[in-house]
């Protein structure tokens, strides 16, 4: 068996493994925050072991990779209703200014760099994590908030078929490139092919949705607004990551998931996609 069919191989395992537990873990409340908790924490402890290999910067990775879960979890606990008061992010604001602070004492070269590196974790990953947590909970006019699984996993299967659709086009039409300076196997081709079967399935979903569950609230059209946007940002969230890893000099953010890269390879085109979604779900209710 030649390495490349290995490869191929070990992909399409780590890929339906991967698509399997994102999908069982949206099932339930509990399983939905603690799987994300873990992708958070993962995620953080992944970029700051990548932004420490740069000369003159030194993270500290435990203490930001437990504040940026905490900040997740704090968010859910509001959202979800379980939690009423916001004094739940004080513990979370005092340890960003500790993470300030510690650098009086640190002795380290570039305190400047250390602060930036820092922060950049928690508002690139902690944060757009955080937010699929106001997908994920909708609150009625008598105060009952219920859990929505279907608009937060949507925004993945978009995103899923979006990786699918691009690759499959730009393979057999895919001509002119989309961003040949961070990402030169992307081409304009293959993202709007992504986007058009990313928008046909959005319509279905809208249409099966509206006829049988009524849980997100959403008309068709609204739905293929929501799959656009998954997909524009998306694709912008892939090119960050793809300069952030470009910018360090490396090829993959990690090595978790086998064939896949890292934490950061397999969720760059969430951390665009999920915040973008939600600043237009509540576009949409404020026209």
């Amino acid at each position: 068996m030649t390495d490349k069919m290995k490869n191929f191989i070990t992909r399409a395992i780590t890929g339906v493994l991967f698509v399997a537990i994102m999908v069982a873990g949206f099932i339930q409340l509990l399983t939905m925050i603690l799987l994300f908790a873990l992708i958070t924490g993962l995620a953080l402890w992944e970029y700051a072991g990548l932004v420490n290999q740069v000369e003159n910067v030194a993270v500290n990775r435990f203490i930001s990779t437990v504040a940026g879960v905490y900040f997740f979890i704090a968010v859910a606990g509001i959202n979800s209703g379980y939690i009423q008061t916001n004094a739940v992010f004080v513990p979370y604001l005092l340890t960003v200014v500790y993470l300030f602070i510690s650098e009086l004492y640190a002795r380290n070269t570039n305190a400047i760099n250390d602060w930036a590196y820092t922060m950049l974790g928690q508002m690139y990953i902690a944060l757009p994590l955080a937010t699929i947590n106001v997908l994920a909970f909708r609150q009625s006019p008598d105060g009952l908030v219920t859990y929505n699984f279907l608009l937060p996993l949507s925004v993945f299967v978009f995103l899923w078929i979006n990786d699918t659709g691009a690759y499959c086009t730009g393979s057999l039409i895919g001509r002119h490139k989309l961003f040949p300076r961070i990402s030169p196997g992307k081409t304009w081709e293959g993202s709007v092919g992504g986007g058009l079967l990313v928008v046909a399935v959005a319509a279905v979903i809208g249409y099966w949705d509206n006829r049988f569950m009524g849980m997100a609230g959403l008309s068709v059209v609204e739905w293929m607004g929501l799959g656009l946007v998954s997909v524009v940002f998306g694709t912008w969230g892939d090119l960050v990551e793809s300069l952030f890893k470009r910018t360090l000099g490396v090829k993959d953010s990690g090595r978790m998931l086998p064939g896949h890269g890292g934490m950061l390879d397999r969720f760059d085109s969430s951390l665009m996609a999920i915040p973008a979604a939600v600043i237009y779900l509540y576009s949409i209710t404020l026209l």
